[in-house]
């Protein structure tokens, strides 16, 4: 039995200007100086994507782009519409589609989607404070890590171990 690691990623922080649809909010220059230091949590912490899922709103590739940049790896990136829309079940549907040779896979998106998915994750095994924080929703630039035993087929609630929730601030 293999084991897999799934990380959520929320964006970091967008700006709100007048005018402009939801999907094309860009980051806020708090959010730009957030992504390096997830990406140097990520890389310290030893999260080594096989692939990304990103939504495709413009906050959430700008957050990617940051991250990987202090992560220091290329793993392939899509940009997926379905992240951007996507609640809880159909976020966890979409998971269980990833390829079997991945073993770990980042997904950027948003609240409150992430937290929801990873509160929803968390079986035995997981770090209790990071249960409760994910159930409360978490902040702009924080990523969940979870790990399932078995194949991503088989995800389904409470399948995973929570083992912490980072926060860039």
């Amino acid at each position: 039995m293999s084991t897999r690691r799934l990380v959520l990623l929320r964006h970091a922080k967008a700006e709100h200007p007048d005018g402009i649809p939801d999907h094309e909010r860009p980051l806020a220059l708090a959010g730009r100086r957030q992504c390096p230091l997830v990406g140097a949590a990520m890389a310290e912490a030893g999260v080594a994507p096989d692939l990304v899922w990103c939504s495709s709103a413009v906050r959430t590739r700008q957050t990617w782009e940051l991250v990987r940049g202090a992560l220091g790896l290329e793993p392939p990136v899509e940009y997926r519409g379905e992240v951007y829309d996507a609640g809880v079940r159909s976020l966890l549907s979409l998971v269980a589609s990833a390829p079997a040779a991945v073993r770990t896979l980042v997904v950027v998106g948003h609240e409150p989607t992430m937290s929801h998915a990873a509160a929803t994750l968390a079986g035995p095994g997981s770090d209790e404070a990071a249960v409760a924080r994910v159930q409360v929703g978490v902040p702009t630039a924080s990523w969940s890590w979870l790990e399932l035993d078995g194949a991503w087929a088989d995800l389904q609630p409470r399948a995973a171990r929570l083992l912490r929730l980072v926060t860039a601030s």
